[in-house]
């Protein structure tokens, strides 16, 4: 009894495995056939754009040889290189304004005058006493002259007349303490002082600024990932939006200090005179950093990228040729071309991404 049972069982479970062995079977078939489906599509594409007799039609440029130019753009502000605060050396009160805003000064004019009367009393007292030490020193020189009297008469006459001119010139230099003295030429471009106003020096508001507008330059602070290649002759290109203006110069000054928290160092160009410039404009500043006088230069557009590398499509006799190409520095839409073209080829540029190595071109523009 027991082997009959045992029979079917065996039976049954050799019958419930094989529809499991052939749903396998037919999952693994219909994914292979998906796959062959794919690169059959694929194939077909590739040849039927190969073989098509429809020209693409692209836009291409000639490769010439010339000059690449990249630039450091930056911001800077314009300031004037003679801009100083003509300060008193004394504390004291305005007895007197000699100058306005806007007036021409020359360097050592005195701008303003502050009460210096017990200094003048000081002095007229001093020059009073000098003047009686000078007779003094006369009558005993000439005694002396004539063999009368001692030396030490003499010497002490001469010292006492030579320490009494001595004391008057320090009163006057502190005299002139009490005066506001341009110290350069210039214009006034500022000045908030009134008569009767107590000042004291270096204080701010109790000074009158002189600027010297003629002489200008640009101040800017360059990333110190450029300080390899941006140093003092490099060419700039200025444009100042708000007086539009621009113009050509060189970098003056580049610094060699690294600035700990900025990251920076700064540079100086100085600007020829002109009278749409004025003090604290903001400038754009473009400095070329790197200059190849006979580099091959291609319009960013035109660069195809791939896995395997950058390449463009070159026209030779009218049909695509994929070829690899070695970019180097990349400014203003165009990169130069290290390598993979030659001047005088025709490299397509507009509608370069319909393309397949091996088209019909039909080149509707070709650009210089």
């Amino acid at each position: 009894m027991k082997k009959l049972l045992y029979i079917p069982a065996i039976l049954l479970l050799a019958a419930c495995s094989k529809p499991k062995d052939k749903k396998a079977e037919l999952a693994e078939l219909q994914k292979q056939q998906q796959e062959l489906n794919g690169k059959i599509t694929k194939l077909q594409s590739e040849i039927g754009t190969v073989d098509s007799s429809k020209a693409v039609e692209v836009g291409a440029v000639e490769v010439k040889s010339g000059t690449f130019t990249n630039y450091v753009q930056i911001q800077g502000k314009i300031d004037a290189q003679d801009n100083t605060t003509a300060y008193s050396q004394s504390p004291g009160t305005i007895t007197a304004l000699y100058v306005k805003p806007g007036q021409h000064v020359s360097k050592g004019q005195v701008l303003a005058q502050l009460d210096a009367s017990v200094m003048q009393q000081q002095i007229a007292q001093a020059e009073a006493n000098l003047d009686l030490l000078k007779t003094v020193y006369e009558r005993q020189k000439n005694l002396w002259d004539q063999k009368i009297g001692t030396e030490v008469q003499f010497l002490q006459a001469q010292t006492n007349y030579t320490a009494g001119k001595k004391q008057v010139a320090a009163l006057r230099s502190q005299a002139n303490l009490y005066r506001i003295v341009s110290p350069i030429s210039g214009t006034v471009d500022q000045m908030d002082l009134k008569l009767g106003q107590a000042v004291q020096p270096g204080q701010p508001g109790n000074g009158i600024r002189i600027v010297n507008a003629d002489v200008l330059k640009i101040k800017a602070d360059v990333p110190e990932s450029y300080s390899g290649s941006v140093n003092t002759g490099n060419k700039v290109l200025i444009l100042v939006p708000d007086a539009k203006d621009s113009l050509t110069t060189t970098v003056t000054f580049a610094s060699k200090a690294i600035d700990p928290t900025s990251r920076s160092f700064g540079v100086e160009i100085k600007l020829p005179q002109r009278a749409s410039l004025r003090p604290n404009m903001t400038a754009i500043i473009k400095i070329a950093n790197y200059i190849n006088s006979s580099a091959l230069v291609l319009p960013v557009k035109a660069i195809q990228r791939s896995e395997e590398g950058d390449f463009v499509f070159l026209n030779q006799n009218g049909k695509a040729k994929r070829n690899p190409v070695k970019v180097g520095i990349t400014y203003g839409g165009q990169s130069e071309i290290l390598s993979g073209v030659k001047a005088g080829d025709q490299v397509v540029t507009e509608g370069a991404a319909d393309v397949e190595d091996g088209n019909k071109l039909k080149v509707t523009q070709v650009a210089n």
